[in-house]
């Protein structure tokens, strides 16, 4: 197998994954569980997507912040990715961050729903990107 043949295995993993966490959040939110919950799964979904598309890159990070700013700068400022779908990989991931790391802080079935859709457009353009390669 080439290294290009792996790169896109790899590639097509992490895609997976991200089909899972979506999956995930919306059978979550079908049962009325945690929106905690729900959020955790929809920014995976999204994560493993841009995991997906560094896979291309020479980058590699050990925290998500560093994940996220690469794809910010090389990604969307870059106007290698849409603006605005971009974002909400940074709006999920403050709500996520805010809904683990602080302390009374509930989320609200209205705060969390729409992001399935964002993640799934989200999604859908990495794996535009991806088929491209």
């Amino acid at each position: 197998m080439t290294i290009d043949e792996k790169r896109k295995q790899l590639a097509f993993y992490r895609l997976t994954q991200a089909d899972e966490s979506i999956d995930e959040a919306l059978f979550l939110l079908k049962g009325r569980k945690s929106p905690r919950s729900i959020i955790n799964r929809i920014y995976y979904g999204m994560f493993y997507s841009v995991l997906a598309l560094l896979v291309f890159e020479q980058y590699a990070s050990s925290k998500h912040s560093g994940v996220i700013s690469f794809f910010n700068k090389h990604f969307i400022k870059e106007g290698n990715f849409p603006n605005d779908p971009g974002s909400y990989l940074n709006k999920s991931f403050a709500l996520r961050q805010r809904s683990d790391y602080r302390e009374y802080i509930e989320l609200s079935y209205d705060q969390v729903e729409p992001y399935l859709n964002k993640a799934q457009e989200f999604i859908d353009i990495v794996k535009m990107i991806i088929n491209k390669k």
